[in-house]
């Protein structure tokens, strides 16, 4: 029990540090015109209520960590692979039904997938960076 209670805080933890990442990858694109550049019209203040929401959810979706996914290969390339639940997530629910932005979230803007997609992959490396300097290369072994 206390090993699984171990690699489910760190889970939970990489997951928050891949949400901050992402969070500010997401606020600089639009902070520096990136995506009004390119059509997009996501660019999201940086406040203590925006932020508080995507780290808990980033921690919760860390929890995929815990899945014995790819155990034997790089943490990295498992934070890439794992970064596609939370990007369909954003893109087929969150996006089109929570924000009613459209299919997709097109309604933000024809590149908003691509957006959503490099902030998911922000969030992987992120967190399986967060595991590999935490020791964790066991997350999601059995």
């Amino acid at each position: 029990m206390r090993r699984l209670l171990r690699r489910a805080s760190l889970a939970f933890t990489a997951g928050v540090a891949g949400g901050l990442a992402a969070s500010l990858f997401l606020w600089a694109c639009g902070r520096l015109g990136l995506t009004a550049a390119l059509g997009v019209r996501m660019a999201p203040a940086l406040t203590a209520g925006w932020l508080s929401r995507r780290l808990v959810r980033g921690g919760l979706w860390g929890m995929l960590f815990l899945l014995p996914v790819l155990v034997r290969r790089a943490l990295l390339l498992r934070g890439l692979v794992l970064s596609a639940g939370p990007a369909a997530a954003q893109l087929v629910v969150h996006l089109p039904l929570v924000l009613k932005k459209g299919f997709l979230g097109l309604g933000l803007g024809t590149l908003t997938p691509l957006f959503v997609v490099a902030a998911n992959l922000c969030w992987g490396l992120a967190a399986a960076a967060w595991l590999a300097y935490a020791g964790a290369d066991d997350a999601g072994r059995r």
